[in-house]
């Protein structure tokens, strides 16, 4: 499967942003699909991650209430909806996919994930 993320770009800080990742397959029930952010400077951090099944979810605790993950089981896709953005916020953002033959918690760790999109970069001005 290849990941194609998209939806960044330069916001104004308290702005909003959708990001979207397609997967180029089926995404199978028992598999998670993830973000995850990268600041310059900075190691490569869990965002967001969903369940494909039950679309159970799990934030950091940074983003809890600001952003919201959610799937489209029909377009094999998962998005990011990024509200009260702040300068924080601003990184390259990726989607990833662990997967999974059974039903297994949700995990932050990256080292998990199977598969990594190209990153989309998000910009958020003071």
């Amino acid at each position: 499967v290849q990941l194609q993320a998209s939806g960044g770009g330069l916001v104004q800080a308290g702005g909003s942003l959708r990001l979207s990742c397609a997967a180029s397959e089926d995404i199978y029930s028992n598999y998670h699909m993830g973000w995850f952010r990268q600041a310059p400077g900075k190691e490569r951090e869990f965002v967001a991650v969903i369940s494909w099944r039950e679309s159970n979810t799990y934030y950091t605790e940074s983003v809890k209430g600001r952003f919201k993950i959610s799937r489209d089981a029909a377009k094999n896709t998962v998005y990011l909806q990024m509200n009260s953005l702040n300068p924080e916020d601003t990184a390259v953002y990726y989607c990833a996919v662990r997967q999974l033959r059974y039903r297994t918690p949700l995990t932050a760790s990256g080292a998990l994930y199977d598969v990594w999109g190209r990153g989309t970069q998000v910009t958020v001005s003071s």
